[in-house]
């Protein structure tokens, strides 16, 4: 028996609208936070991007904690805090006051790359080493100041020690797949935009977990777009606000959050076309029966813990439409 009754979880990258200010994009971060918290969605993860002019999340701990402020149950997260960026004890520190102010709510994800190009990564960087290569002991580092009092060493979060606060693997590839699984960490798979290698990551993931003091089994999480709509054609139609988005990223430019057209043909070259979709290949797109299937043989294949959704659609309204189709199809509503 196929399981589609699995917790769901939104990913926010919060962009910027076009014709919009960089506070209305967080103020509908908040407002669709909202949103999802009411309709029961288990977790809301915010992304880390820098130098973006059309996206606002580049200081996510200080997203993370307004969107803790304003939401009463739904967990909150990063997807991801990129480590290269950042000091280990800092994110402790900020992740455990936080942690402190609204228990049991925090998640952290990890992602080991910059989230940005690299002119801006190395503006970004604490060391001029190469900081992606010490993941694995950073990763160990945040584990050690989260975890008993009686195991921390000279060096301690303050507040940190006994949070607890839960560790995301994030990956792209299949390198943070080994480091998940070796670790007994939940690992969490980024098929919205970079799905190529989410069977094989998967299957590695698996077969190499050893059961830690987090998890006694292996917990896959996989990010995908979702466009979900009244019909199949408004759904079509919906996405190609999320086509912009990636002719966005395989141009370079930096155009904000576009309405969607009647026709992408006229906006993108074939080879343009053929990049973007390879992007968002994976994809969970149309009526509530047609994303219902295609849901169903995804989990017939890969049978993951928990999907998280990231919807890019123009009209907030019909995003929050979008988010509550798809939570009716696993609530078997």
């Amino acid at each position: 028996m196929t399981n589609i009754n699995i917790p769901v979880s939104v990913l926010n990258l919060a962009p910027i609208r076009q014709g919009e200010e960089p506070k209305d994009a967080i103020e509908s971060m908040v407002d669709l936070a909202q949103a999802t918290e009411d309709m029961g969605y288990k977790r809301y993860w915010i992304a880390e991007h820098h130098n973006s002019p059309t996206l606002v999340s580049s200081a996510t701990s200080i997203l993370i904690k307004h969107t803790l402020e304003h939401t009463k149950t739904i967990r909150v997260g990063s997807g991801g805090v990129m480590l290269p960026n950042h000091s280990p004890l800092v994110v402790a520190e900020q992740f455990g006051t936080m942690s402190t102010i609204y228990p049991n709510r925090l998640d952290l994800g990890l992602g080991r790359a910059p989230g940005t190009d690299m002119m801006t990564a190395s503006a970004l960087r604490r060391s001029q080493n190469d900081s992606v290569y010490t993941f694995p002991d950073d990763v160990k580092s945040l584990l050690t100041y989260f975890g008993p009092e009686e195991k921390q060493g000279y060096v301690r979060a303050y507040p940190g020690a006994n949070t607890n606060i839960p560790i995301y693997i994030l990956g792209s590839s299949t390198d943070s797949a080994y480091l998940a699984a070796q670790l007994g960490l939940p690992y969490v798979f980024a098929s919205h935009f970079a799905p190529r290698y989410m069977e094989e990551a998967i299957s590695i993931y698996r077969n190499r977990f050893q059961p830690s003091e987090y998890l006694d089994s292996p917990y896959m999480m996989v990010c995908l777009n979702v466009i979900a709509a009244e019909t199949d054609e408004e759904a079509k139609r919906e996405s190609t606000t999320m086509q912009q988005f990636f002719l966005n990223v395989v141009r370079g430019t930096r155009t904000p959050l576009q309405p969607p057209v009647d026709s992408m043909d006229n906006i993108w070259s074939p080879q343009e076309k053929e990049m973007a979709s390879s992007m968002t290949s994976v994809t969970l797109m149309g009526s509530k029966e047609t994303v219902k299937a295609q849901l169903t043989n995804f989990q017939e294949k890969y049978d993951v813990q928990e999907i998280m959704a990231v919807s890019y659609i123009f009209d907030p309204e019909k995003q929050k439409q979008s988010y509550q189709i798809f939570k009716d199809i696993v609530d078997g509503e």
